[in-house]
């Protein structure tokens, strides 16, 4: 499904479908990456670092899909394309983008975005199964990716806000396609 494409010019950037034996990679960087901006810091979240890290467990109903910079692992995002289990918000007709993470020392670089990128291709071609739009959940105090999800066209919807646990609360973003 991957369109293993540069993410951009010249880069050794890549994304495509994740090996199984990269989840265990991609686990422990998702993690880092939610660590990193203090987003498993609630009392009631720390649970959630076990549920980042089991890639494995979520890759029989979702798409995992890898960023690599020149061959190594720096990325990776859930792809849950038409619900399931794997969906938190996803209704009828849409697509959801799931626990994306970028190594703290690869941020910058353009991975999230082409992980993001990768994700919104895979919604485009599904498009004839009924995919009409995209949505994710981002936690309030992740303003870098607010700002990546904005530059790619998503827009906010306070209507679909909601809390897994007691102090986190999380944005819905929609991108329609």
């Amino acid at each position: 499904m991957s369109t293993d494409g540069a993410a951009a010019a010249g880069s050794g950037l890549r994304v495509r479908d994740a090996d199984p034996t990269e989840y265990d990679a991609i686990g422990k960087i998702v993690e880092a990456a939610f660590a990193a901006d203090g987003q498993l810091d609630a009392p009631d979240s720390a649970f959630y670092a076990g549920v980042l890290r089991d890639v494995a467990g979520r890759a029989g109903a979702a798409e995992i899909i890898a960023a690599l910079d020149d061959g190594v692992v720096v990325g990776g995002v859930t792809f849950v394309p038409r619900g399931g289990p794997m969906a938190d918000i996803a209704g009828d007709g849409e697509a959801e983008i799931r626990m994306l993470g970028v190594a703290p020392d690869a941020q910058g670089r353009g991975a999230g975005s082409a992980l993001m990128r990768e994700c919104l291709a895979r919604a485009v071609r599904d498009g004839a199964a009924g995919t009409r739009r995209v949505v994710l959940s981002t936690n309030t105090i992740a303003h870098g990716s607010h700002r990546l999800y904005e530059r790619l066209g998503f827009v906010r919807e306070p209507a679909r806000d909601w809390a897994p646990v007691p102090g986190v609360d999380l944005l819905c973003y929609v991108r329609e396609l």
